[in-house]
């Protein structure tokens, strides 16, 4: 065995200088199928590709000769948590904190220099589809057998199945009560396997995503402080490995096997001194007596396992003893491990920063067989996957084109792989056909890997060209292959290696070249924009003057265009009773005086819009949908802000006036008067909030056409120094607003106690266990809990220089402590759910930790409220909070302390009580 850790391979932190890099967290490694290439996801938010031959060879490194660095890749907000290559080798699928799931496909007309750095892509990947639905962390992902299903889960405890050709969400599975962390598919096809913290690996039926089995057993006891519960499925079907497993009441660490079909855990790989992070089978099988029968009986699997110990163990399960272990590979915990597809290659990566490689020798896994004996083997199952979608292919077929010679700077024409075409087809109407020539070469997987690539059979491929025609096909064509029949000719085609890479960096600058921009595949998606909204045209021959007339809209004749440039306007003279507003004292800056405002009526198409038309010196404001005015109004004042949800929308004008409409053009509420301009104005759902430029803030419950509380001023909040400033501004559905103060801080406004307060502060990041840039990272999307988003904007990965500094003895806990006490009552006023539960069993965990037993034992008084209370029995005491019962609650933080040392009497005499008071309800 070989084993090595390249230096260069690094994910490293832009914000520091290139000679002295800092390396940050590596979270994610997986081989291409052709093995020529690894892709790796870290904390940097990026994708890195990198060439295996450096890696394994080391007169390449040694030369520079392919480029170790391939590609990098930037399109995620948040750290990539897990990349996997499909079978195909085409198509490269990605899961980011930024609650996205995205495609790659190759693209060599993306190559060239990394925006925002020094870095040149030797290769070009293209985020061919951006798959959203996942409302928290996607942790992992998984192709399924010939690429027919993807599995994605995440820590919003759902498992998500898309269409492995079509990229459309087929399933949400959501029967886990706790993160999930890991996935994986049975090589057969016939069951989906997921590993979440609610210690439960469950079994899904592919046949109709039912739930198969629950295995909970193994994972009674295990710790749920690991990043992730990654499992694995033996090449032959028969088991599944699965980390995080314990034995003898949570103190011996192992990893779980678990028995197709009785889907029972009766053996246990024991040996790691901390929990086992990650497990891999090897793809191939192996032979027990290479010279005896391929049979259940003499078939056995290798298995890698990686753990929080810091080694690496790999077991073949003809022994009871691990092949090798190797101990204190890296310096903190294994996050993941992926096995080349010749079965003798294992890449291994590290939270430090680093990547392992051990290669073997095939004397060292003796017995290893070919793949076509796994496809031998599988075929026992009889189980037939589903046919692939009709006109979809990860290896499209070519139309007839005459052969033309052609040359490409990405690779010889000769020897590439021409992708011509993209089939698609959507609906029952009409088929569509992406028809593209490129000398570009697409990863293939089809025909097994070699040394030089993945080799498979292809049609001629069609001249090149950078052009793309769209060709739709009338209904009475049978199919795209009747229209574009292929050739009966076939030619052998690679993918090439990185060895016939460019070594010299191109002239990016040139533009001697006729380019025509390539179609996306959104395009071809009827939910857009483009396949709305057609009307069939008629008219009225009857002359028939007694059929309805047609309902008008205000302003629907009117032509809509959007300004070609939206500039600012100086020196406008407002008409009559609209006035410009006098300054006389500023809390907050004016806002600029702009020709064309508008804002996006969320999860919808409609458009809400104002033009301060300086020409004639009048205002409008309009409801548009697509190119169809809906209905439009004039207002006396320049408009300088405009917000639309799902609900109203409002208008702030320059004299200090605010409209609110509905959206058929109604006025909701008179026209309110501020007494000065808006500074800035927030909605969400039915709430409205607005801050004016003298500093006060006003919230209305447009619905209901009051306020949430009477106008406060956020004079108090900038006191403090005359250089903080207003950093970004929200509310929250229930009125409550989210003040981001320049200084660190965020605050939103109590109703019930009539004053400000705190929700986050970066002070919980110099020592809170729970801060969320130590935790995950930060993102960006809005669909995130509002108390990550608010953390992840303050915050972001804390300096662990701040970590060497000395502290008193009780620091991180003490501070741990506050921040999730604040935590709790920032998301209860913010009324965040989901986080507030997680807040809370993070605070019991924290309490049962330090054995702090008066905490605990009040903490349990307050979420069970009086001995004797009963439904509908009104002592003023609230059973919910955030409309979560509290006892509930209180089971799970029963459970956090059972698991304790020094709580667990605590527990189980509470638990007793608890059940006899709700036995007692339901006698009541």
């Amino acid at each position: 065995m070989h084993f090595t850790k390249p230096a260069w391979v690094i994910h490293k932190d832009s914000a520091k200088g290139d000679t002295n890099p800092k390396r940050l967290s590596i979270f994610s490694v997986h081989v291409h199928p052709d093995g020529s290439r690894i892709a790796t996801g870290g904390l940097d938010a990026k994708i890195r590709i990198w060439s295996t031959k450096p890696i394994l060879n080391q007169s390449s490194e040694q030369s520079g000769k392919p480029p170790k660095s391939l590609c990098t890749l930037t399109m995620h907000t948040g750290p990539v948590l897990t990349v996997r290559w499909a079978y195909s080798g085409r198509w490269l699928a990605s899961g980011s904190d930024d609650e996205i799931v995205m495609i790659w496909d190759l693209d060599p007309s993306s190559r060239g220099k990394v925006w925002g750095s020094d870095e040149v892509n030797v290769e070009g990947w293209k985020p061919l589809k951006r798959l959203p639905g996942h409302e928290s962390d996607v942790t992992d992902v998984a192709w399924s057998p010939a690429d027919r299903y993807l599995a994605s889960v995440g820590l919003d405890s759902a498992v998500m199945v898309w269409c492995g050709f079509t990229l459309e969400r087929l399933h949400k599975l959501d029967q886990h009560q706790g993160f999930v962390k890991g996935v994986c598919w049975d090589p057969v096809g016939e069951f989906l396997a997921t590993q979440s913290d609610d210690r439960s690996v469950k079994i899904w039926k592919t046949t109709d995503w039912s739930l198969e089995a629950e295995v909970k057993k193994p994972f009674e006891d295990s710790p749920g402080s690991t990043f992730f519960r990654r499992l694995s499925w033996s090449p032959d079907g028969a088991h599944i490995t699965a980390s995080n497993a314990t034995n003898n009441q949570g103190l011996v660490f192992i990893a779980a096997v678990i028995t197709r079909n009785t889907w029972t855990s009766e053996i246990s790989l024991v040996g790691h001194e901390n929990t086992v992070e990650v497990a891999a089978y090897n793809p191939h099988i192996f032979l027990r007596n290479a010279h005896a029968p391929v049979s259940t009986s003499n078939i056995c699997s290798v298995v890698a396992l990686g753990a929080d110990d810091r080694s690496v163990s790999v077991w073949q399960t003809k022994s009871a003893r691990p092949l090798i272990v190797a101990k204190e590979v890296f310096e903190r915990q294994i996050m993941d491990l992926s096995w080349s597809w010749d079965g003798l290659t294992l890449y291994a990566v590290s939270s430090d920063g680093t990547l392992a490689v051990f290669t073997f020798d095939t004397d060292e896994l003796e017995g290893i067989a070919p793949h076509s004996v796994q496809e031998q083997y599988l075929a026992k199952f009889n189980f037939q996957l589903p046919p692939v979608p009709n006109g979809y292919a990860h290896v499209p077929e070519n139309p007839q084109a005459p052969p033309q010679p052609q040359t490409t700077d990405f690779v010889n024409a000769a020897d590439a792989e021409k992708v011509n075409f993209l089939q698609a087809r959507r609906g029952g109407k009409k088929r569509a056909i992406l028809v593209q020539g490129s000398g570009a070469s697409v990863p293939s997987a089809k025909g097994g890997p070699s040394t030089n690539g993945i080799t498979s059979s292809l049609p001629p491929a069609a001249p090149a060209s950078r052009r793309v025609s769209l060709v739709h096909i009338p209904d009475s064509h049978p199919s795209p292959k009747e229209a574009f029949p292929p050739s009966s000719s076939r030619i052998n085609n690679s993918f090439p290696s990185p060895s016939e890479q460019p070594f010299d960096v191109p002239d990016w600058s040139r533009h001697d070249q006729d380019v025509d921009m390539d179609v996306p595949i959104d395009s071809l998606d009827t939910s857009s924009p483009a396949g709305k909204g057609k009307r069939k045209a008629t008219s009225d021959l009857t002359g028939d003057d007694t059929k309805p007339a047609k309902a008008r809209t205000l302003g629907g004749d009117r032509n809509h265009i959007i300004p070609a440039a939206v500039k600012e306007i100086v020196g406008w003279s407002s008409g009559s009773g609209g006035g410009a507003w006098h300054e006389t004292k500023l809390m907050l800056p004016v806002p600029p005086l702009l020709n064309y405002l508008s804002s996006e009526v969320e999860a919808s198409e409609d458009l809400f819009e104002a033009r301060n038309n300086e020409e004639d010196g009048t205002t409008d404001i309009a409801f548009v949908t697509g190119k169809t005015t809906q209905w439009l109004d004039y207002v006396p004042s320049p408009v300088v802000a405009v917000k639309a949800t799902s609900q109203y929308c409002a208008i702030a004008m320059q004299d200090g006036s605010l409209n609110v409409y509905s959206h058929t053009g109604r006025r909701m509420m008179p026209t309110m008067s501020l007494g000065s301009p808006c500074a800035t104005m927030e909605g969400a759902k039915g709430a409205l909030m607005v801050i004016t430029v003298s500093g006060q803030l006003y919230s209305w419950n447009v619905k209901k056409q009051i306020a949430f509380f009477p106008p406060i001023s956020i004079t108090s909040l900038l006191a403090s120094s005359p250089n903080h400033t207003l950093t970004s501004v929200s509310v929250r559905p229930n009125g409550c607003p989210v003040i981001n103060i320049s200084n660190g801080v965020v605050y939103s406004y109590d109703p019930t106690l009539s004053t400000f307060v705190k929700v986050a502060e970066r002070w919980w990041s110099e020592g809170s266990d729970v801060w969320q840039g130590r935790q995950r990272g930060n993102s960006s999307t809005a669909n995130r809990g509002i108390m990550s988003s608010i953390e992840g904007s303050i915050g972001g990965t804390p300096d662990e220089s701040v970590d060497d500094k000395p502290r008193p003895k009780w620091w991180s806990t003490a501070l741990t402590l506050g921040h999730l006490e604040t935590k709790l009552h920032s998301t209860k006023l913010l009324e965040s759910s989901v986080e507030y539960k997680q807040a809370l069993l993070l605070y019991a965990k924290k309490i049962a930790d330090e054995g702090f037993r008066a905490k605990g034992e009040e903490l349990i008084k307050e979420l069970f409220g009086p001995v004797y209370w009963r439904p509908g029995r009104d002592d003023g005491w609230c059973p919910t909070i955030i409309s979560i019962p509290k006892r509930d609650l209180l089971k799970d933080v029963l459970s956090v302390f059972a698991r304790s040392k020094t709580l667990t009497k605590l527990a189980l005499d509470w638990q007793d009580t608890l059940k006899k008071a709700v036995n007692d309800a339901e006698c009541y």
